[in-house]
């Protein structure tokens, strides 16, 4: 007879299941978008990016003298 709270729990389960999925991919995928930003922004401000162990790990660095010269 109440339809509309059988919709308005099918909208939040469908919410959740989205909220679940996004969350996810972000743990697993953020170090690599870290990574990515890191990169750009190591670009921006004339260091270098050096490389983590792991993803999300990078740096930006001081450029070599041999990278200076060029």
């Amino acid at each position: 007879m109440n339809r509309k709270g059988q919709a308005l729990v099918e909208y939040v389960l469908i919410i959740a299941i989205i909220s679940v999925i996004t969350i996810s991919l972000v743990n697993y995928f953020g170090g690599y978008l870290k990574d990515a930003i890191t990169k750009t922004s190591c670009q921006m401000v004339d260091k270098e990016y050096q490389e983590g162990d792991k993803p999300g790990e990078g740096e930006c660095v001081e450029k070599s003298l041999e990278d200076n010269s060029k």
